[in-house]
């Protein structure tokens, strides 16, 4: 039985990833502009945590077209995200979801439309 991967991102290395699942697969340099449009990063600071991210961190793979190196994200968003919600709920919400859910709609403003999807979604766990 194979061990399934658990990747751990950091703050960094998540926002290349989420540059990746919109654009993969894709360059240093696209990724590199498109970070520099929210912060201001240097192209080998880019270049470095990319190449980390493939040979030490196997959280991408990366094939080569002519001079130029393609990278892809190996974990899917979701798998990131439910990692990063358990981790979240675990420690910041001892464990409820509840928590966390009233804690982000009392904190945020939300819209009716939030609220009326919200209500929709609650109808439908009843239903089950």
């Amino acid at each position: 039985m194979s061990k399934k991967t658990i990747y751990k991102p950091s703050e960094a290395e998540l926002e290349i990833l989420q540059i990746l699942w919109e654009h993969q697969p894709t360059t240093v340099k696209v990724i590199h502009e498109l970070l520099s449009e929210k912060k201001e990063v240097g192209y080998t600071t880019v270049l470095k945590q990319m190449q980390r991210m493939y040979e030490d961190k196997k959280m991408l793979s990366r094939t080569k077209e002519g001079k130029t190196h393609l990278y892809e994200a190996i974990p899917k968003e979701n798998e990131i995200k439910q990692g990063l919600f358990s981790k979240l709920v675990n420690t910041a919400f001892k464990g409820s979801s509840m928590d966390l859910v009233m804690h982000a709609l009392g904190k945020s403003k939300t819209s009716q439309e939030e609220l009326d999807a919200l209500q929709e979604w609650l109808d439908q766990q009843k239903k089950k």
